[in-house]
C-alpha cells in the first residue's frame, strides 16, 4: 500500500471544540483548551506519523467578528489556512439548533475552495439525538460535504473515526517531517500557550482576554537538566493586574504552578518558571505589541 501525506486543517467558529479535537487526534496537549472562546491565536503545526500515512494538522484561531486589531490577525490567520492543504475538517456545535451567520460565512467561503471538506459535528453527548438530524439535514442542504461526521472530541473511539476518513482523502506522498517529531511550533511558543490556557481556566471572563504572553527567557540549561523560563503576563488594566496577581501572589503562583507542571510533561524536563505581570493599555490595538508578543501579520 502506497505511503501518502498531506495537510489538514481544522477550522469554525470559536468555542467548538477545535482545540480539544486536535490534542484527541494528536495524542499529546499542544494547543491550548479552555471553556471560553478565542484561546487560540495562532495556526498550531502538529504532525501525526505512523506506518502508512503522515498527516499534519493546522488547528486555528476560531474565526469571528474582529472586536480589535488581534482579532482581525486571527481571523486572518484561520482563513489563510485554507489554501495549500488536502483536507478540511470542518467543525460545528451539536446544540446548535440550526445554521447561525457565523456558519453561513465559514460555508461561503468554503465554496470557494476545491478541497474536500469533511464536516465535524461535535459535542452529540451534549445533545437528544433525535436534535441531529435536522442539523444534519440543513448543513447537507448548505454544502456538499464529502462526509458528515457526528463526534464527541472528549471520546476516544472519535479519535479511529476521523484518522480514517482524512486518510481516505490524502493523496500519496513522502514525509514531510521527521517519524519523531510532533510539532514545529517553537518551545517558547508552546509555553507561551500553556500559561495563557491557565489564566483563561482560572480568571473571570473579560480579564483573560485582555491579556498577552511574553516569553523574554527561554534558556535550557542540559547539565541540570532544567528549562529556566521568564515571561511577562500584560493585561490592559491596573485592576486585572491585580486580579491575576491575586491576595498576597496566590493566584499568579497557582497560574505558575500548573502552567509548569504542563511544561514539564511536554518537554519532558524539569521547569523553573518566573512571572510577572505589567499594565499596558489597549495593547490589543498596538501595532508594535502584537509584534512584540508574535502576532505578525502573513503579509510581513
Amino acid at each position: 500500500m502506497a505511503f501518502k501525506s498531506g495537510f489538514v486543517t481544522i477550522i469554525g467558529r470559536p468555542n467548538v471544540g477545535k482545540s480539544t479535537l486536535l490534542n484527541l487526534l494528536t495524542g499529546e496537549k499542544i494547543a491550548i483548551m479552555s471553556s471560553k472562546p478565542q484561546t487560540t491565536r495562532h495556526a498550531i503545526r502538529t504532525i501525526v506519523t505512523t506506518e502508512n500515512y503522515q498527516m499534519v494538522f493546522v488547528d486555528t484561531p476560531g474565526i469571528h467578528k474582529p472586536k480589535n486589531k488581534l482579532g482581525e490577525f486571527m481571523n486572518q490567520e484561520a482563513l489563510g489556512t485554507l489554501t495549500d492543504v488536502d483536507v478540511i475538517l470542518y467543525l460545528v456545535d451539536a446544540n446548535d439548533k440550526s445554521i447561525g451567520p457565523g456558519d453561513a460565512n465559514i460555508i461561503e467561503t468554503l465554496k470557494q475552495t476545491e478541497v474536500p471538506v469533511l464536516l465535524i459535528i461535535n459535542k452529540i453527548d451534549m445533545i437528544e439525538k433525535q436534535l441531529l438530524l435536522p442539523l444534519i439535514a440543513q448543513y447537507s442542504q448548505a454544502f456538499d460535504f464529502e462526509e458528515i461526521i457526528p463526534v464527541s472530541a472528549l471520546k476516544a473511539e472519535t479519535k479511529d473515526l476521523v484518522l480514517q476518513a482524512i486518510e481516505k482523502r490524502l493523496p500519496e506522498g513522502e514525509k514531510y517531517y521527521p517519524d519523531d517529531m510532533l510539532t514545529d511550533q517553537q518551545a517558547r511558543v508552546l509555553a507561551q500557550g500553556l500559561i495563557r490556557e491557565k489564566l483563561l481556566h482560572l480568571l473571570s471572563d473579560e480579564v483573560p482576554h485582555g491579556v498577552g504572553i511574553e516569553v523574554i527567557r527561554f534558556k535550557e540549561v542540559p547539565q541540570k537538566k532544567i528549562i529556566e523560563i521568564d515571561a511577562n503576563i500584560y493585561c490592559e488594566k491596573e485592576s486585572h493586574k491585580g486580579i491575576i496577581i491575586g491576595k498576597e501572589g496566590a493566584m499568579l503562583k497557582k497560574v505558575g504552578t500548573y502552567a509548569r507542571e504542563d511544561m514539564e510533561r511536554l518537554f519532558g524536563s524539569k521547569v523553573f518558571l518566573k512571572l510577572w505581570v505589567k499594565v499596558k493599555d489597549d495593547w490589543r490595538n498596538n501595532d508594535f505589541m502584537l509584534n512584540e508578543l508574535g502576532y505578525k501579520r502573513s503579509s510581513e
